[in-house]
């Protein structure tokens, strides 16, 4: 490989390029499967740059590295699901006991399970600080994750994981337990699929995707807080 080829895939502008490009790729594949949860853009496009990644012998954390601008706008992009929020600040106001009630309860039996399962399966200290925050949305996770010295990659791994599956588990359960109201289908969305599941709710109606926005942004507040909080606790009571 020549040098100008080899700075050319460790640039920005690669780097960037291959994310937009999967992105794309994977979008247009599942609006053409009618929706098809584990052709979501989210999981298949990061296959398909896993894949170049790997065919390529190029570096992840170089691909990262390149990618910090595309990384510094998803908190942005969180921060914007406020537009939605206010628009249904009347709806919110009148259920805020259940939604408080049902935010802890979701957040904490979403990260408490996890962590459960891990330890079970014998996940060793560091992964189970990974796994942690894998119900909060991907800025917000790598963050906590970050704090409370988890590894960043598994982290963001489980994120998405735990979107796509959501997404592929959500509909049917909805569907059993006959539940169609969108305030409820939109909030336990956001708490156990954070923004895959809130994208999906958008795609449902704009009030569902209100509340699954509503949802994502209070369980990434909360865990931020909690789930820190805990291991520091656990820490020094150990």
């Amino acid at each position: 490989m020549m040098p100008w080829q080899n700075d050319f895939l460790l640039s920005p502008l690669f780097a960037i390029t291959l994310t937009l490009g999967a992105y794309q790729l994977g979008s247009y594949l599942y609006q053409r499967s009618g929706h098809f949860p584990l052709l979501h853009p989210t999981l298949s496009g990061a296959i398909a740059v896993a894949a170049l990644l790997a065919s390529a012998d190029l570096d992840y954390l170089h691909y990262v590295q390149a990618n910090q601008l595309l990384v510094f706008f998803l908190g942005p992009a969180t921060v914007s699901l406020a537009i939605p929020l206010y628009q249904q600040y009347h709806l919110i106001r009148r259920m805020i006991k259940p939604i408080l009630v049902t935010l802890i309860a979701g957040a904490s039996f979403a990260s408490i399970s996890a962590l459960c399962i891990a330890y079970w399966l014998g996940g060793n200290t560091q992964t189970l600080l990974s796994l942690a925050s894998k119900s909060v949305t991907t800025p917000i996770a790598i963050g906590i994750t970050r704090e409370i010295h988890g590894l960043e990659a598994l982290a963001t791994g489980a994120v998405v994981m735990t979107g796509v599956i959501g997404l592929c588990i959500a509909p049917f359960l909805f569907r059993w337990l006959k539940v169609d109201d969108p305030k409820i289908w939109g909030f336990c969305m956001g708490i156990s699929a954070h923004g895959v599941g809130t994208a999906r709710a958008f795609e449902l109606n704009t009030t569902a995707g209100t509340f699954s926005s509503l949802a994502l942004c209070l369980t990434g507040t909360f865990s931020a807080i909690a789930i820190p909080f805990a291991v520091t606790l656990i820490r020094n009571f150990y």
